[in-house]
């Protein structure tokens, strides 16, 4: 099995080329209040050389509508990611992923397709108890966000079995400043640990 793994929080070209080398399946642009929110025009700048199978994905949260039409407009990304709720109040063509963000605690998830689970607040390297997660994670295409690292994610995958990760804040040396060695461990955690599945 292969674990999907998507780097959030980019907001530098050389960090989007360290998750891309690095063999990330995803990368995530802050649109979101934020220490790592960037424009659209900004995350369309730095992602264009970002390679067709790798998924550009908007990372929102209770956007109005006109807000994501913006976003849709100028960064045109491959997914949207923003809580479950947010999605009724949003035009989202059929060419764009639609990735419900559920929260521990919050609602079970309700879909087939990809989401991201997660803890009450977004992007604070807040760890969600895996073991919850593992009862969940047969619904869907779970992919396990808050608190992972290289150091922590492989026990992740094993005990949550998830279809994918996401890491932010676990792949920077400061708030907003990813480092490519971080990314490439991550990864290397990442396919380390599949081999077990």
């Amino acid at each position: 099995m292969t674990v999907f793994v998507k780097i959030c929080g980019l907001g530098r070209v050389e960090d989007v080329r360290a998750a891309v080398d690095a063999g990330a399946d995803a990368v995530g642009f802050v649109f979101a209040e934020s220490v790592r929110r960037i424009s659209p025009a900004r995350a369309a700048a730095i992602s264009a050389a970002v390679p067709a199978h790798v998924k550009r994905v908007a990372v929102m949260m209770h956007p109005a509508n006109d807000e994501w039409q913006e976003v849709l407009q100028v960064f045109a990304p491959d997914a949207l990611q923003t809580d479950a709720a947010d999605f009724a109040a949003l035009e989202v063509p059929a060419s764009v992923e639609q990735w419900p963000v559920y929260r521990e605690s919050g609602a079970a998830p309700e879909t087939r397709g990809t989401y991201i689970y997660e803890g009450q607040k977004s992007g604070k390297g807040k760890q969600v108890d895996w073991e919850r997660a593992a009862a969940i994670a047969s619904k869907g295409n779970m992919i396990l966000a808050g608190g992972l690292s290289a150091d922590n994610v492989a026990m992740a995958i094993n005990t949550v079995r998830p279809f994918g990760v996401d890491v932010s804040s676990g792949v920077e040396t400061a708030p907003a400043e990813k480092d490519a060695q971080l990314i490439q461990e991550f990864l290397t955690a990442v396919r380390a640990a599949e081999k077990n599945l």
